[in-house]
């Protein structure tokens, strides 16, 4: 009886510690969240393909070596609040955003999770960065 129960134990013992090392060698994909104030339809979506395409260009694939949450308010403005809250719940990477009310929402929303925006507006002016400088936050 010792002899089958040593052997078991060694032989669970291995077993558990090769899933461990699996595990341990799986990497994480990181999630990037995308804030958009309008319409998937829309504008929004020329802006989500270009969006896509650029991380394509760098390297990172949607659904292969990195997932994009979308977020979508619809021109419905009072929704991005909870939309960005939303996305720092869900731990993405990074979150960029595509109007400046999204940035608004996104910066007032987290202050440990990097925001990245592309528009026409003057982000001092807009209240998004203090200086070009040293943004912060």
């Amino acid at each position: 009886m010792r002899r089958r129960e040593f052997i078991a134990l060694v032989g669970g013992g291995a077993i558990a510690c090769s899933s461990f090392s699996v595990r341990a060698q799986q990497t994480t994909v990181p999630v990037v969240g995308f804030l958009h104030g309008g319409l998937a339809d829309g504008f929004g979506k020329a802006e989500a393909a270009g969006f896509r395409s650029g991380l394509a260009e760098t390297g990172y694939i949607d659904g292969r070596n990195v997932v994009i949450e979308y977020q979508w308010a619809e021109s419905h403005y009072d929704r991005l609040p909870h939309l960005a809250t939303d996305l720092v719940h869900r731990n993405v990477a990074v979150i960029a955003t595509g109007t400046t009310p999204a940035a608004l929402a996104a910066k007032a929303a987290t202050t440990t999770i990097p925001i990245v925006f592309a528009f026409g507006v003057d982000p001092i002016k807009a209240g998004i960065v203090s200086s070009l400088n040293h943004p912060g936050g």
